[in-house]
């Protein structure tokens, strides 16, 4: 049978990455399969630049769709995949050769993956993460300082002029696509004993 196939978005800090690593908790890897946009980027080099030449990965065109789509369609299909992992650019941390392998149930997840036409199609359920704006932004001062090795100006000045532009323009209209909306303002507990539901349903 086709894999069935959860797309999962919310802009930048409401909570993804944590709400999928509880599900990966949940399940085991040959039940589930979680494929993260944010393993295509293209590299550093090729990212455009705003008007003070910094570089912007908060566009749809920063992200290699081609080779995530095709990739996605080949778990689909059955077949195992192998990408190397991406570091956001922190010298601090050693990429890895991540495997995908195929699963009953797929998920795919990232900030675009409603945007992206051909991928949304594909989808059999769509969730959308959200949260207040000023818990997203200390979230992301959060995950950005610490994760990826930011300097706060740095941080503050990307929040402003790439991830909120961006968040208004090719992901925010896409909520009432949404199957599910989660709010993430304190916690998202009651949402994900939700999804961790239906998945055990579709498994079983």
């Amino acid at each position: 049978m086709k894999p069935y196939l959860i797309g999962i978005t919310g802009g930048s800090g409401s909570g993804k990455t944590s709400f999928i690593k509880e599900l990966r908790k949940a399940f085991p890897a040959e039940k589930l399969c979680i494929l993260s946009q944010d393993d295509y980027y293209f590299p550093r080099e090729q990212q455009s630049v705003d008007e003070l030449g910094v570089k912007n990965f908060d566009l749809p065109s920063s992200i290699d769709k081609k080779s995530f789509k095709q990739d996605l369609e080949k778990l689909m299909a059955g077949q195992d995949i192998q990408k190397l992992e991406y570091t956001f650019n922190n010298e601090k941390a050693t990429p890895e050769m991540l495997t995908f392998k195929s699963a009953p149930v797929i998920i795919v997840e990232g900030i675009f993956v409603f945007h992206f036409k051909k991928i949304r199609r594909m989808l059999d359920l769509k969730v959308f993460l959200h949260a207040k704006e000023n818990l997203k932004v200390i979230r992301r001062i959060k995950r950005d300082q610490i994760e990826r090795n930011y300097p706060i100006e740095d941080v503050l000045y990307r929040y402003e002029k790439h991830v909120l532009p961006t968040f208004e323009r090719y992901i925010e209209p896409y909520m009432n696509d949404a199957d599910l909306i989660i709010n993430n303002n304190s916690n998202f507990s009651a949402g994900l004993e939700v999804v961790k539901g239906f998945i055990a349903s579709k498994l079983a």
